[in-house]
């Protein structure tokens, strides 16, 4: 009986082996889905590793697969396996941009702070940064973005960054005329609690579209220039 029962076993993982792909499926998960698309990683698979649907299960290297996909600059993450029923699936993660630089040399930075290029298939609606684009530079660019993106007045309203060299970087807002002047990275909480409380007596004021500069690159205050 235990002799049948190893032979059993024996024929049908060499039946399931020899099974072919029955399907193959694409998931992109998460809200950040736009910069890749199934035909581009069907296209992709085949280029550099071959048919997949109707190959039998033994000859894919899921691994190699994963590898594969993960070789495209818009992917984060890939996971890849079989079902039982023969259908491959692959789960993708993409890459989520957080500001697109201007320069010589257009690429978006990432939420990673990684370079990460433009997609022919959709445009982010994220800060332009321009100006002295420098490995530092965009670093700190970097960890000016991140902040802004935990506010949500901030991340709604600023439009860009623009550098004007190591350490003094400039803000644009949406709706109004004036310049941020930042200063450096350092201090940022300080520094937009400060602008804030400038921002909303001005409004009060009505005052807002008077100032051409509001610099928070002082200590602990907010000095504008009027137009």
């Amino acid at each position: 009986m235990s002799i049948s029962l190893v032979a059993l076993y024996g024929f049908a993982d060499m039946r399931s082996k020899k099974r072919e792909v029955s399907d193959m499926s694409i998931k992109f998960l998460g809200d950040n889905s736009l910069y890749l698309t199934e035909d581009a990683v069907n296209k992709l698979l085949i280029q550099n590793y071959g048919p997949v649907k109707n190959r039998a299960k033994e000859q894919l290297v899921l691994n190699t697969i994963e590898e594969v996909i993960l070789s495209n600059d818009m992917v984060k993450s890939a996971q890849v396996y079989l079902t039982v029923n023969g259908e491959l699936i692959s789960k993708i993660v993409q890459r989520k941009p957080i500001g697109r630089v201007e320069g010589i040399s257009k690429f978006y930075l990432d939420d990673l702070g990684k370079r990460m290029p433009l997609s022919k298939h959709h445009s982010a609606r994220v800060p332009i940064i321009t100006g002295e684009i420098t490995g530092k530079t965009l670093e700190d660019a970097y960890e000016i973005l991140n902040y802004i993106n935990e506010d949500d007045f901030l991340r709604k309203n600023v439009i860009g960054i623009h550098i004007e060299e190591e350490g003094k970087y400039q803000l644009r807002f949406r709706m109004e005329n004036f310049v941020v002047n930042l200063g450096g990275v350092d201090n940022l909480n300080e520094k937009f609690k400060n602008f804030m409380a400038f921002y909303v007596k001005a409004t009060k004021d009505n005052s807002l579209e008077s100032y051409a500069i509001v610099s928070l690159e002082y200590s602990n205050q907010v000095v504008c220039t009027k137009i």
